[in-house]
């Protein structure tokens, strides 16, 4: 997702990870090519007090969005990097960014305690 109501995106952060297939412009931003900027918000972020079955099914219906979306790797990584805190970014949702930046943190623990030097992907 592009923009969340309750922070601001900072594009400069985000790491460029243009694969050679992709053909978009190497100046362009990554988000200006993120298919949820056609979609409504709402669908991103949930509404306060919003019933389980409803947050369900409306993160479900976001993540089909993003599965068809050219640059979701490069919003999740962003999403992670940041990290935010609020709705579905790159195809996850707040509570799975938060098990893989947690899944992260213990591999990056253990590489640290082999002596093996971390690497960047995760």
């Amino acid at each position: 997702m592009l923009q969340s109501p309750h922070s601001s995106l900072q594009v400069a952060a985000v790491p460029s990870q243009r694969g050679p297939g992709r053909d978009r412009d190497q100046d362009a931003p990554w988000h200006t090519e993120a298919v949820c900027r056609r979609d409504e918000a709402g669908l991103f972020f949930a509404p306060s007090k919003e019933p389980t079955a409803a947050r369900l099914s409306r993160e479900e219906a976001a993540k089909r969005v993003c599965a068809r979306c050219p640059v979701m790797v490069e919003c999740r990584e962003h999403a992670l990097m940041q990290p935010e805190p609020y709705g579905v970014w790159g195809g996850l949702t707040a509570a799975e960014r938060r098990v893989v930046l947690a899944r992260r943190r213990r591999r990056d623990v253990e590489l640290k305690k082999a002596g093996a030097p971390i690497a960047a992907a995760g």
